[in-house]
């Protein structure tokens, strides 16, 4: 199996400039697979599936009756980026995170940006992302998003654009790691021989970031990662972080809040926990505050953190910057708070709360992607040019009925990369998930989640809808 035949189309291919030319970034891991004997590659993959199935890498997808868990696709071809490429994105993304932190603080407290009409504040205010029950919150140090997933996508001009922000409990970093464990094993050789830059430090990095969230007259602190259980869709993540920063992982029923402070259940007693990454929405987060049927949460806990008498990350409330609504301001956001352009731009975003934005995505739905704008996972997403005259006509009635619900985007060819098909190499959409650790500065692991397209010609890559990822090996020079 080589590229000898490869065609890179009429996209912008990651691995090819045109057919038979590799980009400089990839020549050498071309080279190498393409010297391997013609089943090399077939091997290598079944060995990669077989450590995922040992690893017991898996996610889960709502609403299938096969069983809970499935080992998470992944093609064995890695992506790779450039060290410019990936100076330009790291320097974007932590604009943009500084800025949508600044934002939610605002948000929150002074509302700034409100008055000075920068951003309707009917959107803010309509959005079920926004928690009345934090006004007034001061989280420590002032910082609300400190686990956060920009989703960026590039184009078949090569330029790289922000897709979408996730600032609630954006997941898929455990894969990040499993995927460059297994890597590493699949293509030794050339992993060694590349400048490629680590990721594996992440879970510390995570730790302190929480750590960093208490007082330092605390000596010994207690950190748990809070999961819904054993049915959410991440529960491998939240278990693999926990586990990787030696840390407790706890559901609800094992934290109890007494005197004001949160304790977790252990077979030695009641022990105090100081700092919580809390992987449950904030809807059910504490039912005494927000969804009084919650289950998944811990009575009282919003008011402990109110008193500064436990830490969360995120802090309740992050989510209202990653309203799909609100996106389409966010360089607005960033020209307020830091008086500088976007280093990324964003995708051209219709907002059908608007009333002539509305009738645009109406009449040419056929070539928008239309999301809601609290959605995540590709649930209740159509993609125009795929979907049938009865799938828009539904979701004109949608956009119609709840307009704030809703907005369009036109279709971006996503870039593509080779993936094993069988016997060669054909190429599939890909996006980027870059992964932001918000402590005492801001840090961008490198290289983040790729996700793939495995359906040939399918723009969908979302794991639940049928995607599945890659290794991204980030570079650290181009002196290759």
């Amino acid at each position: 199996m080589n590229f000898e035949n490869y065609d890179p189309e009429n996209f912008f291919d990651e691995f090819f400039l045109k057919p038979g030319t590799p980009r400089p970034e990839v020549e050498r891991l071309i080279k190498r697979i393409n010297s391997f004997p013609k089943s090399e590659m077939t091997n290598r993959r079944k060995s990669a599936n077989a450590a995922f199935k040992q690893m017991g890498i898996t996610f889960s997808v709502y609403g299938d009756n096969k069983g809970l868990e499935k080992i998470f696709p992944f093609d064995i071809v890695p992506r790779i980026i450039s060290a410019k490429d990936w100076s330009l994105i790291e320097r974007g993304v932590k604009q943009r995170v500084f800025a949508l932190n600044q934002f939610i603080n605002d948000i929150y407290n002074d509302q700034k940006i409100l008055n000075d009409g920068v951003i309707p504040k009917e959107l803010i205010f309509s959005s079920v992302a926004f928690r009345k029950e934090c006004v007034g919150l001061k989280p420590p140090k002032d910082i609300w998003c400190h686990v956060s997933g920009i989703d960026l996508v590039r184009d078949k001009d090569g330029e790289f654009y922000v897709l979408e922000d996730n600032l609630r409990c954006p997941s898929g970093v455990s894969y990040v790691l499993g995927n460059r464990r297994v890597m590493k094993q699949t293509l030794p050789v050339i992993f060694e021989a590349l400048p490629i830059r680590p990721v594996d430090d992440y879970s510390g990095r995570l730790a302190n970031t929480l750590r960093n969230l208490i007082p330092d007259s605390i000596v010994k602190p207690n950190i748990a990662i809070l999961t819904p259980g054993i049915y959410n869709s991440a529960y491998f993540e939240h278990s693999f972080l926990a586990q990787q920063m030696g840390e407790e992982l706890v559901e609800g029923q094992d934290l109890v809040v007494q005197d004001g402070y949160v304790y977790m259940r252990t077979t030695k007693g009641f022990e105090r926990v100081h700092a919580i990454y809390r992987r449950i929405d904030d809807e059910y987060l504490d039912p005494t505050v927000f969804n009084s049927d919650s289950l998944l949460g811990v009575p009282g806990i919003m008011k402990s953190y109110r008193e500064g008498k436990v830490a969360l990350a995120n802090a309740p409330g992050a989510g209202i910057a990653d309203d799909k609504a609100i996106y389409s301001f966010v360089p607005k956001i960033i020209k307020y708070y830091t008086g500088e352009e976007p280093v990324l731009r964003n995708v051209p975003t219709y907002v059908c709360e608007n009333e002539k934005e509305k009738q645009h995505v109406i009449e040419n739905i056929e070539n928008f992607v239309v999301k809601t704008t609290h959605g995540s996972g590709g649930y209740g997403m159509l993609i125009g040019p795929s979907s049938t005259r009865k799938e828009q006509r539904e979701m004109v009635d949608n956009i119609r009925r709840e307009p704030r619900n809703y907005i369009g985007q036109p279709v971006i060819q996503l870039s593509r990369v080779p993936v094993m098909v069988k016997d060669h190499f054909e190429g599939r959409h890909v996006d980027l998930r870059p992964y932001v650790l918000y402590g005492e500065d801001i840090y961008v692991l490198p290289g983040g989640l790729t996700r793939v397209a495995l359906k040939k010609g399918s723009l969908v890559v979302n794991s639940s809808q049928g995607g599945g990822s890659k290794d991204t090996w980030v570079m650290a020079d181009d002196g290759i």
